[in-house]
């Protein structure tokens, strides 16, 4: 019998920041990461001017930096490499900054007072969404679907391959938006499965979120939890994309949201979701409920593809 023989695909990853020591412990982070080789640059200009000859597979990059800052970098990537995603280290008195970042381009961010629990999770969900981009070939002139309707168990697992689907279903869509609105979605299904089925708390994710996560395998065996069901249904065009986005939880009162823009609440997890819908979306909607969420895209006039 031939012994099987395991190829691990490693990603390279760019690692931004003037400062040092931010940049090693950023570097340190990802780098015990088996599947991760770091490569570093002190500023953005820097960063870009090695693209060229190392394309990696995902940036990560601080937004205060001299010469090139991160917001004029997410934009010069955009520009000349719609494919490349990008994440954002946050900190506070950048929370201006990083809106304008994740409205040009960049795919999420990690706040800088939470990395080390945060950081590499959040850089394999943006990387895990680019390979189901990349596997969701699109053909131009192909007919668009009208609308797609999903109902789904709370598995974590069943998201990459919805996305995927419908990501495939947007074939005139430049990548960064299609990835920006994969996001989108993971994010919703994912607080519809945990807060609003589950009815685990987002706040035990700004503590020690080993609770979190504890509750939310409990939950998965118990009634009514495991009972309850996400509805997705999404209406296309050429110019727009409308997700909607149910769960059968009790819902919350929507007016009671924290504002996700707050530069107290940009560093917390607890939150993003909302933040990167907002910062992706032309418009969100919740039902009065609290237990649905309707999100619309409009595609830019004559936007090539990337």
């Amino acid at each position: 019998m031939c012994p099987i023989i395991t190829v691990l695909l490693v990603v390279k990853i760019l690692v931004i920041d003037d400062n040092p020591v931010d940049r090693h412990l950023i570097g340190g982070l990802l780098g015990q990461q088996a599947d991760m080789e770091i490569q570093f640059a002190n500023d953005g200009a820097i960063a870009l001017a090695m693209l060229p000859e190392s394309t990696p597979d995902l940036i990560v990059t601080d937004l205060q930096m001299p010469v090139v800052d991160g917001l004029e970098l997410v934009k010069a990537v955009k520009r000349d490499y719609s494919n490349l995603p990008v994440v954002l280290i946050t900190s506070y008195g950048s929370e201006k900054t990083a809106i304008e970042a994740l409205k040009h381009g960049a795919a999420s961010y990690s706040p800088k007072s939470v990395l080390e629990k945060d950081l590499v999770r959040t850089v394999r969900q943006v990387l895990e969404l680019s390979q189901h981009l990349a596997a969701s070939a699109v053909v131009k002139n192909q007919p668009v679907p009208t609308n797609l309707a999903f109902v789904l168990e709370n598995d974590l697992g069943l998201i990459g391959p919805l996305i995927e689907h419908l990501q495939h279903s947007m074939p005139e869509w430049s990548n960064r938006d299609r990835l920006q609105i994969g996001m989108a979605i993971d994010e919703a299904v994912v607080n519809a499965m945990h807060h609003g089925n589950l009815e685990v708390s987002s706040h035990l994710r700004d503590g020690d979120d080993a609770e979190y996560y504890r509750q939310i395998r409990e939950r998965r065996q118990q009634t009514p939890y495991c009972d309850r069901k996400v509805h997705v249904q999404a209406e296309f065009s050429d110019q727009h994309v409308c997700i909607q986005i149910s769960d059968e939880g009790r819902g919350f009162d929507p007016a009671g949201i924290p504002d996700p823009t707050d530069e107290e609440n940009v560093q917390k997890v607890g939150g993003r979701g909302l933040f990167l819908i907002r910062s992706f979306m032309n418009q969100v909607v919740h039902n009065q409920a609290g237990n649905q969420i309707t999100f619309t895209k409009i595609r830019p006039a004559r936007e090539s593809d990337g």
